[in-house]
Formats: C-alpha cells, structure tokens, sequence
C-alpha cells in the first residue's frame, strides 16, 4: 500500500456522518502531511535538505576553547548513509545521464562510494567503485554489503596527480576505447553539482539554524564541494563571516576523505574549490585530531570521524583568541574509523 497516494479515502467525512465501525477505522492523511509523519516513497527522499536539516549541537563551556567562542556541530550523520556525502551523491547521480548497460563508476575515500552504491541500487543501476588500499575496512566492508565492485589501488589518501591512484583507475576506466563508453563517472572533483548539493542545502540550513548567527565555518578540504558551497551561500549572506579551511599536516596522513591543498601547484589544485572563499587554513596532526573525536566522545557524548576531530582542534585554536559561534561540520560518525582510533586509545 502506498502510503503517500491520494486516493477517495482522503476525502474529508463531518462528524456525526460517519457509523461507530468508520470511527473506530485509522485515519487516512492526505499526501501533503505524508512528509510531516515521515513517511517517504524513497531511501532518497530521506536526504538532508533546508526543510529536513540534519540537527547542530551546541557544545558545553567545557568542550569551548573560551567562553565567548561557542562551538555548534552539525551532525551529518542523521543522513541515511551516514555522512554529509549523501547529499553529494543524490546531486551528482540526479545529473548523470547513464543508458541502460552501462556503469556508474567513482573513486571515493569511502562516504561518497557508500551514498553512490545505495542510491544506486534503489534505482537498479550498477556500480564500480575504485578506493585507496588505506581506506578504513569499515568503510570497505560497508560497500561489499551493498554489493558494489571494489577496485583497491596501492594509493595515497593525499594523492599529488588527479590522474594517479583511485582517480587514474577510473579515468582509465572512463576513457579506454576497449570499454566502448561501458563506464560512466560524475567526477566529483570537478563537477559543479558537488557544490550546488551544499550551496543550495547544508548552507541554508547553517544559516536557518544559527538564524544568520554566525561568524566561523570550518570545514575540511577533501572534494571541495563543501567547504565552496557553504562558503559561498553564507558569503552571499554575510561576507564578514569568515571560512576556515582544514587540512592534514603532511600528504603522508591517516584522516580518510581529506586532502592537503597547501603548496599544490595549481595545475593540481581541486577545480572546484573557490579559494577567493577562504579565510584562512589550519593544518592539523593526526594525533590532535584522533585526540579531539575521542574527547568529544568523552565529554559530549558525541561519536564523531577523526576529520571532525581535526576541524574541532582548528576550532579550539582559532576560538582561543576569537568571540562568536562556529560551526563545525561533522561529516559522519565514529563507527566508520573504530579501528583507526584504536591505536590512540
């Protein structure tokens, strides 16, 4: 039965019309509160959006570097694949066009992978996926579980050439005439719809929530999609509030999903982050990052990625000699890195 259609059963019936066996019957909602009850004809429809916003906590005095610097996180894990690359994933696959036989192929460091391979089998589309070696096995085992096909690449989680690793095992892919255009990728890394995801959904909701108070936002280089995004919707609301950018210390890291931009020459910069956007660029260790998760673990209750970790420990740098509120961006939850964290435990 859907639960969403319309149907003669909705009409409206004046009390006192309606036989004692009626009034015992559950009522039947018009599709227009179907949403409200939380109530969806698809996996996808579940998605965060301006009008669904995945919630923000304000942390406690004690997880504040002082107290005029209040810190929110926005938790992205509350979307159904459990990261903030859900909403990428949903734009990306919505404008790619793929005939049937062919393949939709991506690299991922994992979030993005996992959103595209379920998305996907909602809509009966096949997927390769090409990922680091380093990628966490948690990430790695979650694809096998939605039965994509798995390309590890003996890869650096920082790669200095797009065209090496993950990425050059699906521009192959893409590219090679013995494949006869089998494969299809939305490229991420370049294609604007990865920041039209976050311009026109994670940044309104930012703004909505805070009710335009704001006056820091941090968020990590990886794709770019986001912090561009982002960026640029709450720019255009407010230019004074300023956008900072995390990246590991050294290419040489274990943070999944997030990328050194720092000393890149630009011919190997990520085409689609808009660096007039960004106001400044914390670099963070591993260990300050692994060390600030498990803290807000300990102190808030909060299970959140070492990349939130990382934005975290920025946070708490720039908020020592800082006033106004942050937000931080917490891309997923814990239980994706429980065996990268437990050689800092």
């Amino acid at each position: 039965m859907n639960l969403n259609s319309n149907s003669q059963l909705e009409q409206e019936v004046t009390p006192g019309q309606e036989s004692q066996a009626e009034r015992n019957l559950p009522r039947v909602v018009s599709a227009a509160s179907a949403r409200s009850r939380r109530v969806y004809d698809s996996v996808a429809d579940l998605i965060a959006d301006p009008e669904n916003p995945t919630p923000m906590i304000r942390l406690s005095e004690r997880s504040r570097p002082s107290p005029d610097f209040d810190i929110y996180v926005k938790l992205e894990r509350n979307n159904p694949f459990g990261s903030i690359k859900d909403r990428t994933a949903l734009y990306l696959l919505n404008g790619t066009r793929l005939d049937e036989g062919q393949i939709l192929t991506e690299p991922t460091a994992g979030n993005t992978g996992i959103a595209l391979a379920a998305l996907a089998n909602s809509r009966g589309i096949p997927v390769e996926l090409a990922l680091p070696d380093g990628t966490p096995e948690e990430k790695k085992a979650l694809l096998r579980f939605l039965g994509a096909e798995l390309h590890e690449v003996e890869d650096e989680l920082c790669p200095l050439f797009p065209t090496e690793g993950a990425r050059g095992v699906v521009k192959s892919l893409v590219e090679s005439q013995a494949f006869n255009g089998r494969y299809v990728s939305p490229n991420q890394y370049e294609n604007e719809l990865n920041v039209e995801a976050h311009y026109r959904t994670t940044g309104p909701e930012i703004w909505n929530q805070t009710e335009g108070k704001i006056d820091y936002f941090f968020a990590a280089f990886g794709t770019c999609g986001t912090i561009t995004g982002v960026a640029r919707c709450l720019k255009e609301r407010n230019p004074a509030i300023k956008i900072i950018g995390v990246e590991p210390e050294s290419r040489n890291h274990k943070l999944s999903g997030i990328k050194k931009i720092s000393d890149l020459p630009d011919e190997h910069k990520p085409k689609i982050l808009d660096y007039a956007l960004i106001d400044e660029i914390v670099a963070v260790k591993d260990r300050d990052a692994y060390e600030a998760g498990i803290r807000l673990a300990r102190d808030e209750g909060i299970m959140v990625g070492p990349t939130t970790g990382a934005l975290l420990h920025a946070a708490k740098v720039i908020g020592a000699e800082s006033s106004g509120t942050a937000v931080v961006i917490a891309p997923d939850d814990a239980t994706k890195y429980i065996s990268a964290y437990a050689e800092y435990l």
